[in-house]
């Protein structure tokens, strides 16, 4: 999986619009190979990124758990301590 695309499930509060779009974005750029579509391409990009966006918030709509919400402050500190550890010299 990329990189740029995060867990958007299961988050208080949930996912914005916005944090959909973006990995929606990633994931059409990761699986065309480009991140900037030629003229030619651009339409089908644009309507992949929008097509999948939507199936992304239909998901999120859907799924169920019953872990509680994580706070997105807690996991990015977690995910910043993992990146220091790692990334240490």
């Amino acid at each position: 999986m990329c990189r740029n695309i995060r867990v958007l499930h299961n988050f208080d509060p949930p996912a914005t619009g916005d944090e959909v779009h973006a990995a929606a974005l990633q994931y059409v750029r990761k699986v065309s190979g480009s991140t900037k579509p030629s003229k030619a391409n651009e339409e089908a990009f644009n309507a992949a990124v929008h097509e999948i966006a939507h199936v992304t918030r239909h998901l999120l709509e859907h799924l169920t758990t019953s872990a509680p919400p994580k706070d997105r402050e807690v996991e990015a500190a977690k995910a910043k301590a993992r990146a220091a550890a790692r990334y240490a010299s």
